[in-house]
This record gives C-alpha cells, structure tokens and sequence, in this order.
C-alpha cells in the first residue's frame, strides 16, 4: 500500500546515535526511499544506514555552532520546523520529543507522530529544570515568559497530527494530559540480539547514562560512597566533572565508551544501577538482554521493561538511603536473578518487533486517512 507513496521522516536533531536516532534508523528500514528532515545534521556522529537518506536541514544549521550548541538555539525552532516543505508528501511521519510535530502538511498528507514524550522541560519537569539546572536571574524570566509562548505552541502544533504513537503506556498518558489526545504504544527498537549474557558476573555495579542533572546519577554516586561498593560509570555530559568531585575511589569514571566495550560491561555486572524516571529507558532493555538485573527508580518507563522480583528491584523514593536499601536487600537476594531468564524478558523489546509493528500502523492509518478524504 505504502511502496509507492512519497514519505518523509521529519526528526528533531540528528548529531549522535541516542534513543530517538535509533527508531529514525528503524523507520529508515522500513521504508527505505524515505526523505528525512531535521533542524541541525552532523553526518560524522549518525549511522550509515540514516546517512544514505536524502536529509534535509533547516536553516539553524548555518547559525555558529549549530552542531553542538543546538539546545541554544530552541527560540527559532518552531519557525525553523514550519519552513520544511512536505507540500508533496503522501505520509509523513515525526519522531518527535518537542518540536518535529509542529510541521505543516496538506490536508490528504497523513501525519502520523512517534511521540518519545512531550518536551519534558515545558510540562511534567518544568520546576525541576529551572531547579537543577541552576538556571540564573535573567535566563530565569526569559524561560518563564517564552515557556510560556512555547507551551501554547506546542499544544497547538498536536492538533496538526493525524495520529499519535508512543513509546510506551507512561507517554500515553501525558499526550492524554497535556494534549487532549489518544494515543498508541509500540515500544521503541533495542538491538538486544546485539547482546550475550555471561554467567560470570563481576563485583562491579553499572551505570551507563548521559550525565545530566535529570538523570539522577548524584544520587547514585552519593549512596555509593556510602556503600564501598564499586560502581563503573559510563557516558559524558554537564555533570562530569561535578560527579567526580563528590565521587569516593571506589566510583570510575570511564567516559564514552565503544559499543563491544560496553556489551561486555553490561554483562559482567552484578547489577546495573537506574536512579532517575525515563519515559521508557533503553539501557535498561540493554543491561537485561545481557543478563544483568536492574535496580532502579519505581517510576516511569522502568515498570513497563522491568518485572520487580524477576528482571530488578524497585525503590520508590529518589533518597540516597532508599537506594542504599534496596542494593543491602539484592545482595542478600541475588541469587534469585536468573541472567536466561532476565535475558528472555528483553526480548519483548527487539528491533524486528518494532519494524512489523510500526509498519502495520502505519498502513491501518494511512488506509484510514484516505477514506476520509474521499468520501
């Protein structure tokens, strides 16, 4: 039905292979003649397979800097986004966490949006950005009066959608609140055919996350340097460099790390360790599909990819003693924690999944689209 359609993928960034770059790449192999558009590109840091698409850009990819100092750059967005010409798209699918669903199409054009989440920072973590993020006097008022703007902007731009799909049933219900809409689940794609457990597990905790305020990985550093107990971190970010000077030895600090360093990472730890709320969470899909039990934060996407007692342990409270709690209560209990079983678990999530599901959505409501318009 779709094989001879015009379609287009309109994405917020593509400067490095996170969560949301994967489900683009995903898309990309489901309909493989696809043209893709997005605000800012940086072909060095995106995967061949999303490299061999037609990209377009907007026009913040001649201001300075663009390539990684986009987030600055969020005042021209929605009018950046609004410029895409998709005039002669037959379907047009965003993936979208703020800005991607904000285009315009023609009325035929079917607008089927992958909602990763409502931009967090304009609805359910507002108070925590302007927080955590030590947000000065002056930025304070800009954010105040043009979050504002934004917020009723964004809200408008859900009614241009046709259809909403989402990651999982946590997201589903904050397009519900703050847009007024229904909406699908398919889960996101995991490589986790890409994973191996290894029965030999080492004495390590894991942490493999962006190191950003929201994440949380403080509370997992603090409650560490209570314990002793070893803990490897993974990944870079804006609070590197905080983290590691509040960290005691027995917490390392191993940066970005290549992808057959961190499967084997993943499969030798004796838990990987989830303090902050995801609306789904890849990593922890990652750490089952090798094995590993999860420990994280009762909240978010966590419960939907992570069976309590069987795959993990839950604490309900972002407190340092909660977390300290529930690692005494796992090392009294590991042996409960079956890596096959833990593995069995991930498979929910894999990539193939993902591609036939998404595939049959699309053509449902591709389908159910032109039936309206030719009646």
């Amino acid at each position: 039905m779709l094989s001879n359609k015009k379609i287009a993928l309109v994405h917020y960034w593509l400067v490095g292979m996170r969560g949301g770059e994967k489900v683009v790449q995903s898309i990309g192999e489901i309909f493989p003649k696809l043209d893709i558009f997005t605000l800012v590109y940086d072909k060095e840091k995106i995967s061949d397979s999303i490299n061999q698409h037609q990209i377009t850009t907007s026009f913040i990819q001649k201001f300075p800097f663009a390539k990684t100092k986009y987030q600055t750059y969020l005042p021209f967005m929605p009018t950046a986004v609004e410029q895409f010409n998709l005039m002669d798209y037959d379907l047009v699918i965003s993936s979208e966490s703020g800005i991607a669903k904000g285009v315009l199409t023609r009325p035929e054009t079917c607008h089927i949006c992958y909602c990763h989440s409502p931009m967090r920072y304009l609805w359910n973590m507002y108070f925590d950005y302007l927080e955590n993020e030590k947000v000065g006097f002056l930025k304070r008022k800009f954010i105040m009066y043009y979050f504002n703007y934004l917020r009723l902007w964004d809200y408008a731009s859900a009614s241009r959608v046709d259809y909403f799909v989402c990651n999982s049933n946590n997201v589903k219900k904050r397009i519900l609140k703050y847009y007024g809409r229904k909406a699908s689940v398919i889960y996101p794609p995991v490589d986790v055919d890409d994973f191996k457990v290894d029965r030999q597990k080492k004495g390590y905790y894991l942490v493999v996350s962006q190191l950003v305020s929201y994440k949380r990985i403080d509370l997992a550093v603090r409650a560490f340097n209570q314990l002793g107990k070893e803990l490897v971190i993974i990944g870079e970010g804006a609070q590197l460099k905080e983290l590691k000077k509040i960290a005691k030895p027995n917490i390392k600090f191993l940066g970005w790390q290549k992808k057959d360093v961190l499967k084997q990472y993943y499969s030798q730890a004796k838990a990987f360790i989830f303090p902050g709320e995801e609306d789904f969470g890849i990593t922890p899909v990652e750490a089952q599909a090798s094995g590993t039990p999860v420990i994280g934060y009762g909240r978010g996407g966590l419960l939907e990819t992570v069976k309590e007692n069987e795959t993990g342990l839950f604490f309900y409270r972002q407190q340092e003693q909660d977390l300290i709690d529930i690692i005494n209560y796992f090392e009294q209990h590991d042996d409960q924690f079956d890596p096959d079983n833990i593995r069995k678990n991930s498979l929910r999530f894999s990539r193939d999944r993902f591609e036939q599901e998404m595939l049959e959505f699309c053509q449902k409501k591709y389908k159910k689209h032109q039936h309206r318009y030719m009646d």
